[in-house]
């Protein structure tokens, strides 16, 4: 098995300080899925938490080039409140237009995302995207249609556990 590239190791250090916020750490799961373009809308899906109490969705449709290889790392905190929820191209900048993309959360409420247009990789750092260009609501965070100007290598997002009613 290979060593993590940089980015991975960025992005797994970004889910590790998040989640110190809330409390020890459980170990972050990482997962491989294939970005596929053709303008067609796929959705990429992983839970994470005891039952599967957190799911993070990444929704989206992009055109050109061929299948990107990405990666979506899950963590929670050892007392199940809070999650991560990281979308990334592990080898930086993503070549695909992307014409649309949403990341949901189900069982949490996010307390903070970020998009990127590119992904740290080697001695490159993370380029965040522009406020206008994408919008954080309390389960998703979403492309802004007319302002989104079709980058997107990374998502980050910290939720915490919803409230449940008695």
């Amino acid at each position: 098995m290979a060593a993590p590239s940089g980015a991975v190791w960025t992005a797994l250090l970004l889910v590790t300080a998040a989640l110190a916020l809330a409390g020890a750490v459980s170990e972050p799961t990482t997962v491989p899925f294939d970005v596929r373009p053709g303008g067609v809308v796929h959705s990429f899906s992983q839970d994470v938490g005891p039952g599967g109490k957190f799911t993070c969705t990444f929704t989206y449709a992009s055109q050109g080039g061929t299948n990107e290889q990405w990666q979506m790392s899950l963590g929670t905190s050892e007392d199940s409140q809070h999650f991560t929820c990281t979308i990334w191209r592990p080898q930086g900048k993503s070549y695909l237009y992307f014409t649309q993309f949403k990341a949901e959360v189900r069982g949490a409420e996010i307390e903070y995302a970020m998009a990127y247009s590119k992904a740290a990789f080697e001695r490159e750092s993370d380029v965040p995207l522009k406020n206008e260009e994408f919008e954080v609501a309390k389960t998703a965070v979403s492309h802004r249609p007319g302002a989104f100007k079709s980058e997107l290598s990374k998502l980050v997002i910290v939720a915490k556990a919803a409230r449940s009613e008695l």
